[in-house]
């Protein structure tokens, strides 16, 4: 998870509003997010974690079958999370924070770069000092380059998936890249790539996934994130996105437990897309889930 070879930047300033977003509210950060005009009838409360199911149900309109697929990167395209957790157990033990891996999985997984900074300089009470990085760099380089593999199943997924897909990670643009190239996956989203540096907010913040929505010319409401952490399935339902949550890594599925579906086996993922039809037709009958 740390270093990063850029942060997160915080413009400051206002995001256009094309297909995807359609409103602008504060999001829970202060911040003006534009969100899904269709999930925020009048007098409704946003979504959140009541799902984005109910939300169609309170529209009165039917979800639609999904357009567009958006894949977090570290624990869901590359097994990065168990490699980047051990290492940041020995990066922050020497920055004087010593926390277990359990703890950090808890703490920052599916965070971004900056908040994570952010959280080391509270705790410490200083600020860190500018290159306070780069004695760490070649412990996480070394061992991505020597450990890092594809999430089990995913090849087979991708391979199997008819349905446009793209990247939405925390990690900045470099990371993402080098990441995917390592594990030989990289000329497959070249062009759909989004980082948290594109945005003023990272998760669980909803900007990521619009922008990458909006990027791709589809509604917030027609896509589908694959996530891993609370962070990022907080992130797209906050965005009005269905989201399957992937508890096949180090987080536990009952952290996974608002997303959507949940789900173990990163194999399942084309024939659970493929349920989405008769699942959301049927929640809208009322038939029992």
């Amino acid at each position: 998870m740390l270093p990063a070879s850029d942060s997160l930047a915080d413009t400051g300033d206002e995001p256009d509003c094309p297909r995807a977003y359609r409103n602008r509210e504060l999001n829970s950060h202060g911040h003006e997010n534009c969100t899904l005009a269709a999930s925020r009838p009048a007098g409704v409360t946003p979504p959140g974690m009541i799902g984005v199911r109910l939300a169609a149900i309170l529209v009165g309109t039917r979800l639609p079958t999904p357009r567009l697929v958006i894949l977090d990167c570290d624990g869901v395209i590359v097994d990065s999370e168990r490699i980047a957790v051990h290492i940041d157990a020995v990066v922050l033990a020497r920055l004087g924070w010593p926390l277990t891996e359990a703890e950090i999985v808890e703490r920052f997984v599916g965070r971004s770069h900056e908040s994570m900074v952010s959280a080391i300089e509270a705790h410490l009470g200083r600020p860190l000092p500018v290159d306070w990085e780069d004695e760490f760099q070649h412990l996480y380089r070394d061992a991505f380059e020597a450990e890092l593999r594809p999430v089990d199943g995913i090849i087979e997924a991708l391979d199997a998936l008819s349905l446009p897909t793209c990247v939405a990670s925390s990690g900045s643009h470099a990371k993402i890249e080098r990441s995917l190239r390592i594990v030989g996956l990289y000329e497959r989203f070249a062009g759909r790539i989004f980082s948290a540096t594109d945005v003023p907010n990272g998760k669980p913040a909803p900007d990521l996934f619009l922008h990458a929505a909006a990027a791709m010319d589809v509604d917030a409401i027609d896509a589908l994130v694959v996530e891993d952490s609370p962070f990022g399935v907080e992130a797209a339902l906050a965005a009005g996105m269905r989201v399957f949550g992937y508890a096949g890594g180090l987080v536990p599925a009952d952290r996974l437990a608002n997303a959507t579906e949940v789900f173990t086996e990163m194999r399942q993922l084309p024939e659970l897309l493929a349920s989405q039809t008769e699942t959301v037709a049927g929640a809208l009958r009322g038939d029992p889930p």
